[in-house]
């Protein structure tokens, strides 16, 4: 943007040359392309205004801003064009300098304001005000003259239009964006990611879910070597709950090795688990918890857990149940440790386990001694299985079922001749 200007100030600065032949002007193309244009006369300043015009020039030439401005600023003159050139010099000087944009913008509107200027001068000032309007965030005032280059003009821009839909971005007019982004994209010499990335803005700021994925998916296709662009897809798919294409887009991202980020491996784990593969959910996870992308806290273990523990891969879910409990404390962890044994048929494993919720203050106390009495009885151990069934039997949520246990376990125990 500011290279650009540069070239903008530059260039017009040296145009206002009042030497400058009628010739040269001919040999210029059009600055204005509609069909009925014709080519206005050339006007130069009068003798007067036009030797000030020549010594601010050497001024200029010299890089004596302040003292060519200082002469421009003596010019008194009641000629509309001699006034509009003079301010137009005036204007393109205080651009190329710090902090003086804004006045310098007040400049070039006076000189384009009575549309004397010679047509290539006019229709470049205009642009000049719309880009230096869009560098102070002057938004508004930047769309109302880029339209006013094209209406003049009748040309179109891919660098105008691509301004406009970011003027209107930063003014928070989303719907409007889409007209001129569309130009610009139709008018990009290649594609440009910068303007796909505001038309999926557009529709994204409106909840206009469908329109956003159709753009994205628009431009991994166009960019498919873009990384960025292919998590962005998967996160919109999930956005919609399109659970399948969102796996498949991060599947493929990740094959290609552009899921660097743990937020991304965690999108991944979990789209596993929403599509029904919980043991991959699992093996992702797990992978970069040992490489250290993802951290080793207590969530992360808890989801590998459980993830192998839906795959019914119980000894894997019991350790990791087990690596999450030590590093949180909490009792609860040591209870599905406990139930993940359990399943293993490991008995006294489990009962370990749920002793370690108990001494840890779990507050599902009835559902672990419940949980100790079925280990205990299936280990053959009915003395220890009766005292938990008593413990049980203490706890409201749990009696009910605990009192469905006790005659039961005391058949066995009788049947064995065992004393409770």
């Amino acid at each position: 943007m500011n290279k650009h200007l540069k070239h903008l100030y530059v260039a017009s600065v040296i145009s206002v040359a009042a030497v400058i032949p009628t010739s040269v002007y001919a040999q210029v193309s059009a600055p204005i392309a509609c069909a009925d244009y014709k080519r206005g006369p050339t006007n130069i300043p009068g003798q007067k205004v036009g030797k000030k015009v020549g010594k601010a020039l050497d001024a200029y030439n010299n890089d004596l801003i302040d003292e060519a401005l200082d002469i421009l600023y003596e010019i008194d003159t009641s000629d509309t064009f001699d006034r509009a050139f003079t301010d137009r010099f005036i204007g393109n000087l205080l651009a190329t300098q710090t902090g003086k944009a804004k006045k310098s913008i007040e400049y070039l509107q006076r000189a384009v304001a009575p549309s004397k200027l010679n047509d290539s001068e006019q229709v470049g000032t205009i642009k000049l005000i719309a880009d230096l309007s869009l560098q102070e965030e002057q938004y508004d005032i930047a769309i109302k003259y880029y339209q006013q280059w094209m209406n003049i003009t009748c040309k179109e821009d891919f660098d105008v239009y691509f301004r406009m839909a970011n003027a209107y971005y930063q003014t928070q007019k989303y719907a409007e964006i889409i007209m001129p982004i569309n130009k610009a994209i139709a008018l990009a010499e290649k594609p440009n990611k910068n303007a796909y990335a505001l038309k999926m803005t557009s529709y994204y700021n409106r909840k206009m879910y469908k329109e956003t994925i159709e753009v994205q998916e628009e431009t991994v296709r166009i960019f498919p070597d873009e990384k960025a662009q292919w998590t962005q897809l998967g996160f919109f798919y999930m956005l919609v709950e399109d659970h399948k294409k969102a796996l498949s887009t991060f599947e493929m991202a990740y094959n290609q090795g552009y899921l660097t980020k743990p937020a991304e491996i965690k999108a991944l784990s979990q789209l596993y688990s929403m599509n029904d593969i919980p043991v991959k959910a699992a093996q992702i996870l797990e992978k970069h918890i040992k490489s250290g992308l993802v951290d080793k806290d207590e969530r992360m273990l808890t989801s590998v857990a459980s993830s192998y523990q839906q795959a019914k891969e119980f000894k894997e879910a019991a350790d990791y149940y087990g690596q999450s409990a030590l590093l949180a404390s909490d009792p609860d962890l040591f209870k599905k440790q406990g139930m993940v044994y359990y399943a293993l048929e490991q008995y006294s494993d489990a009962i370990v386990s749920l002793q370690k919720a108990l001494d840890g203050g779990s507050d599902k106390v009835g559902a672990i001694h419940l949980a100790m009495m079925q280990a205990s009885f299936d280990k053959g151990d009915f003395r220890t299985a009766y005292k938990h069934v008593q413990e049980a039997k203490k706890d409201s949520s749990t009696a009910r079922n605990a009192r469905s246990w006790e005659p039961y376990i005391k058949e066995k125990a009788k049947n064995r001749n065992i004393k409770l």
